[in-house]
């Protein structure tokens, strides 16, 4: 399968679908949530999807209330009034990497496989993880894999990198695995070579700052009652997405305006949503997930 979609009913529900409304899925990867939204359209309904990988044009839909873009969603009110789109009645996004991305070893996602360091969601980033190690100065180097993988040996890390690289370029992800060695003790091993590659995937898709610049347009793409069902895996992603909802911004306080009221364009609905037992039975990797739904006020 190309992707098991997580949180499938609840993250759907979530949007409260009318039969015409205009929906938007920033992450349609294997059409998972797509598919359950046009389930729930009417014929007036429309939904436009985005995804920036290349490979996930595979599995577009066909049906003619529905339009694929290949483009990260970043870029998403950009593409919607390209397409005469300026409001829409909900938007659905499910961060991080798809299960097809990492079980594709040549992706260079997964720690279970060898592969080049590529790590690009889309082909057409100049960047990819070969960049990251082999021309990121230490101090750079240092700051991804402190501030995107939270490791606390970030310095010494960078350093190793640094050195071995000097020696030889570091091409493969078991090249870098061996250079990281020191630091992977047997039982936390997995779970910090999970921490290091995702720091260098994030770097490489610019994915913390895509979330925020996606997060700032929902408000001006959104009319009152208009619904946001946001699905995070890690606490960066969910700590940006609780942040806008609370406050529509990601640091300080929420604007207020003369009279000292809250002025913040979404309210939050219900509380935060995490797989049950039996979904994380079934798919393992929903088990980080958190899903979060606000309605815009």
């Amino acid at each position: 399968m190309y992707h098991n979609p997580v949180l499938l009913k609840e993250s759907v529900d979530g949007l409260h679908i009318k039969e015409d409304g205009v929906y938007v899925d920033v992450t349609f990867g294997g059409g998972g949530h797509s598919n359950e939204i046009l389930k729930r359209l009417g014929g007036q309904g429309k939904l436009f999807a985005f995804d920036q990988d290349e490979e996930a044009l595979e599995n577009a839909i066909d049906d003619g209330r529905f339009t694929l873009i290949n483009e990260n969603y970043r870029y998403v009110r950009q593409f919607l009034k390209f397409y005469g789109i300026r409001k829409v009645d909900g938007i659905l996004a499910d961060f991080g990497v798809s299960s097809h991305q990492f079980d594709k070893a040549d992706r260079g996602f997964s720690t279970r496989f060898d592969a080049e360091l590529d790590m690009r969601m889309s082909k057409r980033n100049p960047v990819s993880a070969f960049q990251v190690v082999n021309t990121y100065s230490y101090d750079e180097l240092r700051k991804v894999l402190f501030d995107y993988g939270e490791l606390r040996n970030a310095n010494a890390m960078a350093k190793a990198i640094e050195e071995a690289r000097s020696e030889a370029v570091i091409k493969t992800t078991e090249r870098l695995k061996a250079v990281l060695k020191r630091f992977l003790p047997g039982a936390k091993e997995h779970k910090i070579l999970a921490q290091v590659y995702q720091a260098i995937r994030i770097e490489v898709n610019q994915e913390i700052a895509s979330i925020k610049e996606f997060l700032m347009q929902t408000a001006e793409l959104t009319e009152p009652g208009a619904r946001l069902s946001v699905i995070s895996y890690h606490s960066l992603e969910d700590r940006l997405v609780k942040r806008y909802i609370r406050a529509g911004r990601f640091e300080g306080e929420p604007e207020k305006d003369f009279y000292g009221n809250i002025n913040v364009p979404f309210k939050k609905v219900g509380p935060l949503i995490v797989p049950s037992k039996d979904e994380i039975a079934l798919n393992n990797r929903a088990r980080s997930a958190k899903l979060r739904i606000a309605e815009r006020i």
